[in-house]
């Protein structure tokens, strides 16, 4: 259940597979109410990739993976059809094309037929594992990194519904809490969609974590007024050069923490990096629709309208921020600091 129906405890599973599908918690129902989508194709999947049901580079690139064997269940022929629709689905996270990359070369590595599905399902729930298993380590590397930093800010959403496992960014904000590190935790909003508003401060009240939500615009101001000792957030791809394409509005928290001196920390696990992208400069921005600024609640019956019918809109659902401005990369194979191609070669040498 969600807010609607009282007590926020016990483990959150963004996603599972079981009895022949891929279950989902529908994010785009949270935080009032806790509803799981059934998947059973890869059509199924893109839809609950693009409309958000599903989101978070990780997690994406791990329902992609089983989307992919779903498809090759239902048609042992649909593979390339099944990979080129994953792909599309959303063009910045690296990581669903990784996955799908991934289990379509386990899939052909059999003769085609049943055992493509089969081979294609095992490699999916290995992902899986090695996802989750990541995202512990991230936790604990994270936690050293910022261990002293007590007042965190945050954007977005980085945790178990951005992750399997604990997540990445809220991640290392959750272990910092378990060793009586952390006294607040400021999240933003993050407009137009609010994942901050809606799924961060979901999974820091399950946490039982004390924490206060901020509008975006307050980040910079706060952080300047020396009432934050630290930002992290999670990423959607990282280029070769560590330029971090994060959720829109994560550019301004780095400027405004290198101005002030704090770390401004990136988490996430080594399948975010993307060597074949040189720099953040060649990195796709992803420009949702204009009715996703104009209204709120657009999942609901009844949108409201926060503007003029008919405005022009922008809506970029990423920026880019320098490999400059980023203090740390925390990953599942340690920290890079400073940020740089070559330290990310280190991390990639490391698998």
């Amino acid at each position: 259940m969600g807010l609607d129906g009282g007590s926020l405890s016990g483990a959150l599973v963004a996603l599972r597979y079981a009895d022949g599908a891929l279950w989902v918690l529908d994010q785009t129902r949270l935080p009032w109410r806790e509803a799981e989508l059934e998947l059973r194709s890869a059509a199924d999947v893109v839809g609950a990739i693009r409309r958000l049901s599903v989101r978070g580079a990780p997690l994406i690139g791990v329902a992609a993976a089983y989307g992919l064997a779903l498809e090759l269940t239902r048609d042992p022929d649909g593979l390339g059809r099944a990979c080129t629709a994953l792909v599309s689905a959303r063009p910045t996270a690296v990581n669903l094309r990784h996955a799908v990359d991934r289990v379509r070369s386990a899939a052909l590595r059999v003769p085609a037929g049943a055992l493509r599905a089969h081979a294609a399902l095992a490699e999916a729930q290995a992902l899986h594992a090695e996802e989750e298993a990541a995202s512990l380590a991230i936790a604990n590397h994270g936690a050293d990194l910022l261990s002293g930093r007590r007042r965190i800010l945050t954007h977005c959403n980085s945790g178990a519904l951005a992750a399997p496992g604990r997540g990445t960014a809220l991640a290392v904000i959750a272990e910092l809490h378990d060793r009586g590190q952390l006294d607040l935790v400021l999240a933003g909003e993050s407009r137009p969609l609010l994942q901050g508003a809606r799924l961060t401060v979901y999974e820091l009240r399950r946490l039982e974590i004390e924490h206060a939500l901020v509008v975006d615009g307050a980040g910079p101001a706060l952080i300047a007024a020396g009432e934050v000792d630290a930002v992290i957030v999670g990423c959607d791809r990282v280029a070769a050069n560590g330029d971090v394409a994060n959720k829109i509005g994560t550019y301004s928290l780095a400027l405004a923490a290198a101005a002030t001196g704090i770390p401004f920390v990136v988490a996430g696990p080594c399948t975010t990096i993307d060597p074949g992208c040189p720099s953040g400069a060649e990195i796709t921005i992803e420009e949702r629709s204009a009715d996703e600024v104009r209204t709120v609640g657009m999942w609901g019956p009844d949108p409201l309208l926060v503007t003029l019918p008919g405005t022009a809109c922008r809506n970029p659902a990423f920026d880019v921020t320098p490999a400059a401005l980023v203090t740390a990369l925390v990953t599942e194979r340690g920290v890079a600091s400073p940020v740089t191609g070559e330290s990310l070669r280190g991390l990639l040498g490391r698998g």
